[in-house]
């Protein structure tokens, strides 16, 4: 359990404080398992510092390890509990590029995608928050928020590519522009002067209020999905390359149903994640007006984020919702293509049998015991027979292939 104070600081506390500063607020993070061992503590002192403790069943909720992403609240807290998406350590190596890779490394990436939630229960003047074990946000932002408040020329280091972005947004390539930064944000809604008389810092300032800090969190967790998108799009690619190879019989089908699987699982994560921050801006919106110009201007930034949060969760749903097309469109040209090559043969089978069909005819004629039959007896007959039945092999060659029922 970490404990950190930000109002014009981010400092780091050994212990639970004995009050809190007239500005800022407290940032509580631990473990699910620690939060579980400590509970009693963490009960104590949030009654204390925050004016309340938390709702019995809603630290069942937090220390639920299955629960999907929800919102719930009461007088004097609000609990959001948002499912991650992102790709397992060790993931990276298994795609050599875009077009290679095994059917056991697909089966590996799909097993490492985690969806585990994180748990935000927001006071006031204190955020906790509770999450896997080995979950790196924390440590993230505790970078972050640390080279925000003390600037990274103090530190003797250079400002990290995914410190240059917006709090909440980490670098994309051009496919992923639509995932804006902050200052884009403020900018399309008009509050840039508000920001600057407010912090007098511009965008990349420290938050300041703990539901302001949830929402970059919250942000921060949806666009992770980046690393996930890529590792589906190779895993997926690759499976409907070896679908649709024409000298090959597809026999991974236990490795697409599992894909799809997962892609139906990410399709209702991120459907609760879209509910549960719809159901955090509606109760925003019922928050009393704030009467203080600074209060007023902190709170339509809130909505500005909450806003940015849900287009990204509904990009990424869309993205999903792409890739199970794609992945039943490759079933279904994979089939059609089965469907095809049957024809094919059947046709060829057909054409065969209706070029002998005559032959047979032939044969049979001649194979008839009558002593008076023309050619029968005269020593020419069987060259006239057989001039006969090549006549008719290549009479009915051509006029297939004229039919386009042999060749192109």
């Amino acid at each position: 359990m970490r404990f950190f104070l930000i109002n014009d600081r981010f400092t780091e506390l050994e212990e639970w404080p004995t009050s809190l500063p007239p500005q800022g607020f407290l940032w509580v993070t631990c473990s699910r398992r620690v939060f579980e061992v400590q509970l009693t503590q963490v009960q104590r002192h949030l009654a204390r510092l925050a004016g309340g403790s938390l709702v019995d069943l809603h630290i069942s909720d937090l220390l639920n390890p299955q629960l999907p992403s929800q919102y719930d609240y009461t007088s004097w807290y609000d609990l959001l509990v948002f499912r991650r998406l992102a790709a397992g350590p060790g993931t990276a190596h298994l795609f050599l590029d875009d077009e290679h890779g095994t059917s056991s490394s697909a089966r590996q990436a799909l097993a490492a995608i985690d969806t585990s939630p994180v748990g935000f229960a927001l006071f006031d003047r204190v955020l906790l928050t509770v999450h896997p074990a080995d979950c790196s946000v924390r440590d993230f932002f505790e970078t972050r928020l640390s080279l925000m408040a003390s600037g990274p020329a103090e530190h003797g280091m250079s400002v990290p590519p995914e410190m240059e972005a917006s709090p909440s947004i980490p670098p994309q390539d051009e496919e992923d522009d639509h995932l804006s930064a902050d200052a884009a944000l403020i900018h399309e809604q008009g509050l840039e002067g508000h920001l600057h008389r407010t912090e007098g810092r511009g965008p990349s300032r420290l938050p300041p209020s703990p539901a302001d800090l949830m929402l970059r969190i919250v942000n921060h967790m949806v666009d992770s999905y980046l690393d996930l998108r890529r590792l589906l799009t190779r895993q997926l690619g690759y499976l409907q390359q070896d679908m649709l190879r024409n000298n090959e019989q597809f026999r991974h089908w236990q490795a697409l149903l599992e894909s799809r699987n997962t892609l139906h699982l990410l399709e209702d994560t991120c459907e609760d994640q879209h509910s549960a921050l719809q159901e955090w801006m509606d109760a925003l919106d019922e928050w009393p007006v704030p009467t203080d110009p600074q209060a007023a201007r902190e709170r339509e930034v809130l909505r500005v984020r909450s806003r940015d949060v849900q287009e990204h969760i509904e990009r990424v749903l869309n993205h999903v919702r792409r890739l199970e097309s794609s992945s039943e469109s490759a079933v279904q040209m994979h089939f059609s293509l089965q469907g095809s090559r049957t024809n094919d043969i059947m046709r060829t089978l057909t054409v065969l049998t209706a070029v002998f069909l005559p032959l047979n005819l032939i044969t049979g004629v001649f194979g008839m015991n009558f002593d008076a039959m023309p050619l029968i007896h005269t020593a020419p007959g069987f060259w006239v027979a057989m001039m006969l039945m090549g006549a008719v092999v290549v009479g009915l060659v051509w006029w297939f292939r004229r039919q386009r029922y042999l060749g192109g």
